[in-house]
């Protein structure tokens, strides 16, 4: 076999073997042909035209992008930095590539403004405190925008509210203050309670006089075995009566 015959067959096999392509079951080729889109290839085994076809590969699978901290002042006029992270995926590749330059920062640059813009319309209340709501609005915004683009945006979720220290010590004196507050409220419902048992007790032993010297001697016993210091008690006048009324009695 002459050179020139190993030449032209090393050249048809260079050629066969770069008109091959694979594309695994998460990824599709976007073939132009001279310049003009002919369609979709993968996934598997397929063949291009070599020279006049050109391929540009696309990833099917969820992307998780991190959107960078955004100075943010919110609707009641506080200076906050938020950062978030956004969760899409290309459902239509032909339009990802045709659409848009780079369908990737494009959509970076979208949930940025978009973070701002949501978020300078929230007081700061909100924003800490219903951030599931302003997540599903970030996702609706976001996904409304990248739809003609032929990208679907599953989830946007909030990361991270950074607030100036004295915001974080206005809030921590708050939250001491309502502590305080609820406090004060039980002890006072405690009180109330407690006067109530007290009017209840003192109107069943003003029905029995009794009651009252056995209350008062019940006291003495108790302080007795709890101080071991002497303690004087005047003696009710009721008491020293009763026995003085006994004593009359015997006689």
């Amino acid at each position: 076999m002459y050179p020139q015959t190993y030449i032209v067959v090393v050249i048809i096999f260079f050629i066969i073997m770069s008109s091959v392509r694979v594309l695994r079951e998460y990824e599709r080729g976007v073939v132009f042909r001279l310049g003009r889109l002919i369609g979709t290839k993968g996934p598997g085994l397929f063949l291009l035209i070599p020279v006049i076809d050109r391929m540009l590969k696309v990833d099917l699978r969820v992307i998780t992008m991190d959107v960078p901290p955004q100075d943010v002042i919110t609707r009641d006029n506080v200076s906050v930095k938020v950062n978030a992270v956004l969760y899409f995926r290309v459902v239509d590749p032909a339009r990802a590539i045709v659409q848009v330059e780079n369908f990737y920062q494009a959509t970076s640059q979208l949930a940025q403004t978009t973070l701002r813009s949501i978020l300078g319309q929230a007081e700061l209340d909100e924003l800490l405190s219903a951030r599931d709501k302003i997540n599903q609005e970030l996702q609706k915004i976001i996904d409304f925008h990248t739809d003609p683009w032929g990208i679907k945006v599953a989830l946007v979720e909030i990361k991270h509210v950074d607030l100036p220290t004295e915001m974080q010590r206005a809030m921590a004196k708050q939250a001491e203050a309502e502590r305080e507050r609820r406090a004060k409220i039980i002890h006072a419902e405690g009180e109330y309670q407690a006067s109530e048992k007290l009017a209840l007790a003192a109107k069943r032993i003003e029905g029995s006089p009794m009651a009252m010297q056995l209350r008062f001697l019940q006291t003495l016993t108790e302080v007795a075995a709890e101080n071991n210091s002497t303690t004087i008690f005047p003696v009710p006048i009721d008491l020293i009566k009763l026995f003085l009324d006994n004593g009359k009695g015997g006689k």
